[in-house]
């Protein structure tokens, strides 16, 4: 499904904006930092799509509708395009099981880039958890012991 998405060049590619990735990784933090509404595990804003690796810690509906509302009318906003649809209704979600399938999702998510051809590692990719991971390895070990 990822490849069909990163290849669609009819549909909207906004999320590709990167204004919009931005503010839409804000959004990401801000539901799991400000709101606690889920812990943030991984992350990946494409040109048409986004992934999210969570565990919820309210309704999966309350969460969706919460990142939605709010990425889709800054979106608008920033687009000049005010009360039209931003994100399509459906969206897809799975329990994860293990920690081996957690982490083969993990990779799944950051990878994404990568398989597009947008990047050579996922570090590279901007707005995705991968870069993150890196920079917060990094301080972590400037830390004294």
């Amino acid at each position: 499904m990822d490849r069909l998405l990163d290849l669609e060049r009819s549909e909207a590619r906004y999320l590709g904006r990167p204004e919009i990735a931005s503010l839409t990784v804000q959004a990401f933090f801000h539901d799991s930092g400000k709101l606690r509404f889920y812990e943030l595990h991984a992350y990946v804003v494409m040109a048409n799509h986004v992934h999210l690796l969570i565990t919820p810690r309210v309704a999966l509906a309350r969460i969706t509708h919460s990142l939605k509302r709010f990425t889709a009318r800054e979106a608008n906003r920033i687009l000049a395009l005010t009360g039209k649809p931003f994100w399509q209704d459906e969206s897809y979600d799975r329990l994860v099981r293990d920690n081996a399938e957690f982490q083969r999702i993990r990779q799944y998510i950051e990878q994404n880039p990568v398989r597009a051809g947008l990047v050579a590692t996922p570090e590279e990719y901007p707005w995705s958890s991968a870069g993150r991971r890196l920079e917060i390895g990094a301080q972590l070990t400037k830390l004294p012991h």
